[in-house]
């Protein structure tokens, strides 16, 4: 599977344009008019398909929404292209699934609370394990690194916040996160796994705490990060103007686009 999601980067995101119809077709407006679309409630698929005025079914994660597709209950829906790498075609968990047209290019950031000071801390260790080859090594567990987003050298700046202070205090970095391979999703034995779980185990060992994984309800993401339910958002989450707005973000680290998922003919 791994394997597969690399060809499938390499191939999505070198070759194929936008609206470039990377699977069996090219998404028309025809076909858009008439399709009911399952999308992540408060996700980048979601605001897409809102933007192009879709009819959408909103569900609790991505998984829900392929589930959706093969299930025969929405017509067609809006992932993420990481995700439709590990989950649908030859050899996945959908292989009756295709994905069509790239409807958006975008990026992946992580979200801590307005202000904090662990955004720049993340961006330090992001820096370190780009340099040294582990977050690079790390994607390629997950094949994911044709994705990566180079990290220019960064040092961490205490601005006064108190919130990395206040994560060692307590000995817990607490990540709120969807299940979505290949970024963050459960192995065999029930242990969170991911290139974001990964990563985020990375920065909680720098700092010198436990990373815990909390499931959220995406929509909520903001509230739960201000409520100091969760110290982090790390899910693969695209840097929009409301999440930059709404939190203190990472550098982003992964490229990513929202793609169509139909059922292959």
């Amino acid at each position: 599977m791994k394997k597969k999601l690399a060809v499938v980067l390499v191939t999505a995101m070198a070759v194929c344009g936008t609206l470039a119809g990377c699977g069996d077709a090219k998404e028309t407006a025809a076909d858009a008019g008439n399709r009911v679309y399952a999308v992540e409630a408060g996700s980048a698929g979601e605001a897409v398909a809102k933007e192009k005025g879709f009819q959408t079914n909103a569900v609790a994660s991505q998984a829900d929404a392929l589930m959706e597709v093969a299930s025969g209950t929405s017509d067609a829906a809006i992932i993420d292209l990481l995700m439709a790498g590990a989950m649908i075609g030859e050899g996945t968990s959908y292989p009756d699934l295709v994905h069509t047209d790239e409807l958006t290019t975008e990026e992946y950031g992580v979200g801590c609370r307005k202000g904090s000071d662990l955004a720049s801390y993340i961006n330090s260790v992001f820096a370190l394990s780009y340099a040294d080859g582990s977050m690079k090594a790390t994607a390629e567990t997950y094949g994911v690194q044709e994705a990566l987003v180079e990290q220019k050298a960064s040092e961490y700046t205490d601005n006064g916040s108190g919130d990395v202070a206040y994560i060692q205090g307590k000995g817990t970095l607490i990540v709120g996160i969807t299940e979505f391979e290949p970024m963050d999703y459960k192995d065999d034995s029930g242990e969170w796994i991911g290139f974001d779980a990964d990563m985020a185990r990375m920065v909680a060992e720098q700092l010198g705490v436990e990373a815990q994984f909390v499931v959220i309800d995406w929509d909520n993401k903001i509230m739960e990060l201000e409520s100091n339910n969760i110290d982090v958002v790390w899910n693969g989450m695209t840097l929009t103007d409301e999440v930059k707005n709404a939190m203190e973000c990472t550098n982003a680290y992964c490229n990513n686009a929202q793609v169509i998922v139909v059922p292959g003919k």
